[in-house]
């Protein structure tokens, strides 16, 4: 395999399959624990995710440990270089932010082309990633904020959304950014509202790029603070999340800037309820 194969670019670790072992990889999810475990069972070789804006106890970048407790070089985009969620703005314009001990040992470090870095990583020709820890449950309800059939889901990643969701509420650790820029990718299931986290915004305000698509859906949907909550971790998001953004159909609910992430969920449920009840 040459070099240039040993490389693929995808917008998120949730679109790794198999075909990823022993590769060299760019998919700039959050740089977290749960994307950086996704990441490593898929047996990958080096991958690049992205900093998220760092972020509350710095969980933006807090996989990079963990892969590097695997033996895998890992570094994170700058999200104010290119967007999260998309693997051709980052491989196109994305300069590194943050790398791990394994990748500084092969020449990566901060301020480099992202560009770069997968080239000389493709380069070193690595093994595959052993297999990570089992990962924590990631998808719970929080049982005490539904009320009257309205459910409130707790989601480490949107991309644990159920087709039993539809009309609930969900509470994610993911951040708001569209996959390559696709409205599509907003969620999957048309839940009654949606909360994200905002990744540090990011260069073109990448990290609230769903809210408008939801809106235009009809779901509310809001953001919480990167620095407020810790990104891939819903319980923080319901716990400890400050909204910084909201749609037009979350602020019609009672939705604002600056709320507790748990008072606009109450708010949300109970305008669930009130529809339901009609």
């Amino acid at each position: 395999m040459s070099d240039a194969e040993r490389v693929i670019v995808r917008d998120s670790v949730t679109e790794l399959d198999d075909s990823a072992r022993g590769r060299v990889v760019l998919a700039p999810s959050h740089g977290g624990r749960y994307a950086a475990a996704l990441a490593a069972r898929c047996g990958v070789s080096a991958v690049i995710l992205s900093d998220a804006g760092i972020g509350r106890n710095g969980a933006g970048v807090a996989g990079l440990a963990l892969l590097d407790d695997l033996g895998v070089p890992a570094a994170a985009v700058d999200v104010w270089s290119a967007r999260i969620a998309d693997g051709k703005d980052c491989l196109r314009r994305g300069v590194l932010s943050t790398v791990n001990a394994r990748g500084r040992a092969l020449g990566i470090d901060a301020g480099m082309a992202v560009a770069e870095a997968l080239a000389r990583l493709a380069a070193a020709a690595l093994p595959p990633s052993p297999p990570p820890p089992a990962l924590a449950d990631s998808r719970r309800e929080i049982a005490e904020a539904g009320t009257k059939g309205v459910r409130v889901l707790a989601l480490d990643s949107n991309a644990l959304v159920r087709p039993e969701d539809l009309g609930q509420v969900i509470v994610t650790g993911s951040h708001g950014a569209l996959l390559g820029g696709r409205p599509e990718t907003a969620v999957k299931v048309a839940v009654f509202a949606a909360l994200y986290n905002d990744a540090g915004i990011g260069i073109d305000e990448a990290g609230l790029g769903r809210l408008a698509p939801l809106a235009a859906r009809g779901i509310a949907a809001a953001t919480v603070s990167a620095a407020s909550a810790e990104i891939g971790d819903a319980a923080s998001t319901y716990h400890d999340g400050i909204v910084s953004a909201v749609n037009a159909v979350a602020a019609r609910l009672g939705g604002a800037v600056g709320q507790r992430a748990r008072e606009l969920v109450a708010r949300l449920v109970a305008a669930r309820a009130r529809e339901i009840s009609g």
